[in-house]
């Protein structure tokens, strides 16, 4: 079967506690979905060049399982069988955005933050790095990690389930985010929240890269999640300021941050 990009839909059998069955994402993006039909919510995302173990086949539909143990549908289409790029890990380019061209049918496309370049495409705008600019430009460190959400998720729209600029949820820029910088969090708010140094409540004491969740269930259980930006500043995405948003937490004469501190659970450390 082909999907008319030149790239093969993968043909596989589930996993069955042997070797493990994996496909590589092919697309863009792939949504990963909460059922098996295309019309079922996307609770969340997989790039391009990001494997993905295969558990469960119904017809075209895929259950996988990504590398953050997160599970979902994804439709085959989206897909292709596994290369052996990931042996040749240090040539390989990360997308920070941009435009690459196929060298056998000359077609282009474009990669979102966070995916990676196939073998066989080059780089015709934007920006992607190897494994030694992408260590020097994402350091493990609280300062680096907040200025790459601040920036390079500016201007974002609020998806649900997306993890990319181009459209991200919650808890999506944050385990984008850390990611860049080699750090594999959790996909959801409330798994974000079970890890980590439990910090209190004192929010002007948080520092960059700090976790701040907060929740809209009488249950307590957590709903939202932003990161510091040291002392009473935050930077999150948030259906309520319809994506990207700064947020001073102290101003409360902003009723959006005033409701949103009655909400505010815990402050967790990550690093």
């Amino acid at each position: 079967m082909n999907d008319g990009s030149g790239a093969a839909a993968p043909n596989v059998t589930p996993d069955t506690g042997d070797a493990p069955v994996l496909v590589t994402v092919y697309a863009s993006i792939a949504p990963l979905h909460a059922e098996a039909r295309v019309s079922s919510p996307q609770v969340s995302q997989r790039l391009a060049g990001h494997r993905l173990h295969v558990l469960v086949q119904d017809g075209d539909w895929l259950r996988v399982r990504g590398d953050d143990g997160y599970e979902g549908w994804v439709h085959r289409g989206y897909l292709r069988e596994p290369t052996d790029e990931r042996s040749k890990s240090a040539k390989r380019l990360l997308s920070l955005g941009c435009t690459v061209r196929d060298a056998t049918t000359g077609a282009t496309r474009a990669l979102p933050l966070g995916a990676w370049v196939a073998a066989g495409e080059s780089v015709v705008a934007g920006e992607a790095l190897n494994a030694a600019s992408h260590a020097r430009l994402f350091k493990k460190s609280p300062l680096s990690i907040a200025a790459t959400a601040m920036e390079r998720f500016a201007g974002t729209p609020y998806q649900w389930g997306g993890v990319t600029p181009w459209g991200a949820d919650c808890s999506g820029i944050i385990q984008t985010t850390y990611w860049l910088h080699r750090i594999l969090l959790p996909r959801d708010a409330w798994q974000q929240a079970e890890i980590g140094e439990d910090i209190g409540r004192s929010i002007p004491r948080c520092e960059p890269a700090d976790l701040l969740f907060f929740s809209d269930r009488t249950d307590g259980r957590v709903t939202h999640v932003g990161m510091s930006l040291g002392g009473s500043r935050m930077v999150h995405l948030a259906l309520g300021r319809g994506g990207y948003a700064v947020e001073q937490l102290d101003d409360r004469d902003d009723p959006y941050v005033a409701a949103l501190m009655e909400r505010f659970v815990v402050a967790r450390r990550i690093i």
